[in-house]
């Protein structure tokens, strides 16, 4: 049988986010999980005590969402690939998972990145509980809307910056009296 969980990733941990937006996202993600069987959520917690505690007397035990340690950047890349989409506030995760055709929902009122939202990889949904699900919801629900976010041209960059660089090194030292040693 063909397994049709899709995973949510979830980062947060900003600071501007602690107190009554931390619960807002806490209630967003139990609402999530409840009103879509399908969906399970998985969230490597910060330690940060103002993100730990919340986080974990709102979410533990809840079914299908997964609390997590913090994770090494291998197996965290690892999960990127795997989810569905990401809900976020973390700005590197917003370029992060573009490359990886993945949704950005940025629990947050604003960014630093508005790359990404102006090429429709990323949208920036704030940290009201209705905002978060209605968001993932359409993304849920919507296909078309889903695949536009997903195959959205990563406004940071095509993963070809290291052949490139090679390339020009490479070039460089093939031209005589270039200064470059072999």
């Amino acid at each position: 049988k063909e397994d049709t969980t899709r995973l949510i990733l979830v980062t947060a941990h900003r600071r501007e986010n602690f107190g009554e937006p931390f619960e807002s996202i806490c209630w967003g993600i139990r609402d999530l999980v409840e009103r879509n069987p399908d969906v399970v959520v998985v969230y490597p917690v910060h330690l940060n005590p103002n993100v730990h505690q919340p986080v974990h007397a709102m979410l533990s035990g809840c079914e299908r969402i997964k609390l997590v340690a913090p994770l090494a950047y291998r197996e965290f890349v690892r999960l990127l690939n795997r989810c569905y989409l990401v809900l976020t506030d973390s700005g590197g995760v917003q370029e992060e998972a573009p490359a990886l055709g993945k949704p950005v929902l940025i629990m947050r009122n604003t960014t630093e990145r508005p790359e990404g939202v102006s090429a429709g990889v990323a949208r920036i949904v704030g940290t009201e509980t209705s905002s978060i699900v209605d968001n993932v919801e359409r993304l849920l629900r919507c296909p078309d809307e889903y695949t536009r976010m997903a195959r959205a041209v990563n406004p940071y960059g095509d993963g070809q910056a290291a052949r490139r660089i090679v390339e020009i090194i490479l070039g460089l030292a093939a031209q005589p009296d270039n200064g470059v040693s072999k």
